[in-house]
């Protein structure tokens, strides 16, 4: 079987294909890293249009470690999934600290997303009230982009930590995400 190349150099068509493929990974992380590097990219849009380079500037550095958070959440998914698979034959204890470990570590990309987006959400605020005119749906699109992948990223987020409820990750994830709800607000005001 021949390897897969990697999500960022794959064609769109191709990545389609292998979000729809009948694996558990890639999926709804991968697909909100590279809804939040989308949303990065029409705010560099926008700031370009509105002669901003400073904000042009911030949302290309949003992008770039953006779009490899899609790579990485499948493969710390996939990492997840296959380490609780491979525990059978420990002692419950041992089994139980290994796959919460694992999906721990599963859902640190979803958390990067999040805050990536806030960033995004707040740039494209500021563009859809101070950029060109002519900019400003563009801006308010990529508000709503953020925000949403935020919002996605909290399930993702609570879904690899369902062994530790009360850990703080996931209040980061639930603040984030009304962080960039809000600023999505903003912009559309």
């Amino acid at each position: 079987m021949p390897a897969v190349p990697s999500f960022l150099e794959m064609t769109v068509a191709e990545w389609l294909d292998e979000l729809a493929g009948p694996r558990a990974a890639p999926g709804g992380g991968s697909a909100l890293a590279f809804t939040v590097a989308n949303a990065a990219a029409v705010v560099a849009m926008a700031a370009r249009v509105s002669a901003d380079a400073g904000l042009a500037a911030q949302a290309e550095a949003l992008r770039a470690r953006t779009a490899p958070l899609a790579q990485l959440d499948s493969d710390t998914y996939e990492a997840a999934l296959a380490a609780r698979d491979a525990v059978e034959d420990l002692k419950p204890e041992q089994r139980d600290w290994q796959i919460g470990q694992a999906f721990a570590a599963a859902a640190e990309p979803p958390l990067a997303i999040a805050r990536a987006a806030v960033d995004v959400a707040e740039l494209a605020a500021e563009l859809a009230t101070n950029g060109a005119p002519v900019i400003r749906a563009d801006a308010l699109a990529a508000a709503a982009l953020a925000a949403a992948a935020a919002r996605g990223a909290v399930a993702m987020v609570e879904v690899n930590l369902t062994a530790l409820p009360d850990d703080p990750r996931i209040a980061e994830a639930e603040r984030l995400a009304a962080d960039a709800a809000a600023a999505a607000a903003r912009a559309a005001r």
